[in-house]
């Protein structure tokens, strides 16, 4: 049980992390996630049941992700659509295109065919089984940290963070933001689809309709890891988004298993999910306020000491 939640969790995270390059990195408002995250699913299956295999699925699933991404950063560029509302162009259009990957079928199946649920318990056979997928999810999720991690410590990671920051700083380096905002939000969406890919493997079905709300979900797990530490490091960025992501998980298992102890139900999930992430929000800029005043405080008290002291 508890091994199943880290696993859900982890997985969840890949798509955090490609959350967070989007809306906290490059804070570029796409809502493309809720389509990329099923394009990933349905790529991914249809890839092992067609015979290509898992890493060709897998490999194919993020290329798939990345070509929604560009999609969407191409509208917003070309079209001078602002991001949110090319996000929700794409996120629609690709229900459509989702339907025609599964074969015009709403879902289709993995039981009978080999994931990596079914290939983790038998690289890890020394462990249960349960254990052997945590273990195997564990150390995916890890080697994409990685990845992450020392891409954005590359001249091109650290000018997509710029671009986030202050769009006149890559204009002065001569470097083009539209360039820029199509490898982000590639990036981000292919991580999104990755993480369906391994969810569409881990429940044994991909689903047309699996990204629905993932787009808040993100967010609040997002917001949930910042609260546990701050830190302007990306390694310890992502770590907190990957633990976010595992907490979000374990309180939406909370709510399933106890929530009917309150009248809470699983059709009431959302609501929460929206109310956890206004209250984020809140007490984000809340503190966001109360550090300014701090700062500004502490600026005057400085000021009045070197008056005083010239004045001595």
């Amino acid at each position: 049980m508890i091994e199943g939640i880290f696993v859900e969790g982890l997985i969840f995270s890949i798509m955090v992390l490609g959350i967070l390059i989007s809306y906290r990195i490059l804070d570029f408002a796409d809502l493309t996630c809720d389509g990329s995250v099923a394009t990933g699913a349905a790529v991914a299956t249809m890839c092992i049941v067609g015979g290509l295999g898992i890493t060709a699925g897998l490999v194919l699933a993020f290329l798939a992700g990345v070509l929604c991404g560009l999609v969407t950063a191409s509208i917003h560029n070309k079209l001078r659509i602002p991001g949110l509302l090319a996000g929700i162009l794409t996120m629609t259009m690709l229900y459509s295109v989702n339907l025609r990957i599964l074969g015009n079928k709403a879902n289709v199946s993995l039981v009978r065919v080999d994931t990596l649920y079914r290939l983790f318990p038998e690289a890890f056979s020394f462990l249960p089984q349960a254990f052997a997928s945590l273990l195997g999810t564990l150390i995916f999720v890890l080697v994409v940290k990685l990845i992450m991690d020392l891409f954005f410590r590359t001249d091109l990671g650290l000018a997509l963070g710029a671009l986030g920051g202050n769009e006149q700083v890559i204009l002065s380096q001569g470097m083009n933001p539209a360039t820029l905002k199509l490898i982000g939000v590639g990036l981000s969406n292919g991580l999104i689809a990755l993480s369906g890919a391994l969810l569409a493997q881990y429940q044994g079905f991909a689903d047309a309709n699996l990204g629905q709300g993932m787009v808040v979900q993100g967010l609040a797990a997002i917001m949930i890891g910042e609260f546990l530490f701050s830190s302007n490091r990306i390694s310890l960025i992502t770590l907190r988004a990957i633990l976010g992501g595992i907490i979000y998980k374990a309180l939406m298992f909370l709510g399933r298993k106890y929530g009917y102890l309150i009248g809470i139900t699983p059709n009431d999930f959302k609501l929460l999910t929206g109310i956890l992430v206004i209250i984020s929000l809140t007490v984000a800029q809340t503190r966001a306020m109360a550090s300014a005043k701090g700062a500004r405080k502490k600026a005057l008290e400085r000021t009045q000491s070197l008056k005083e002291a010239d004045n001595a």
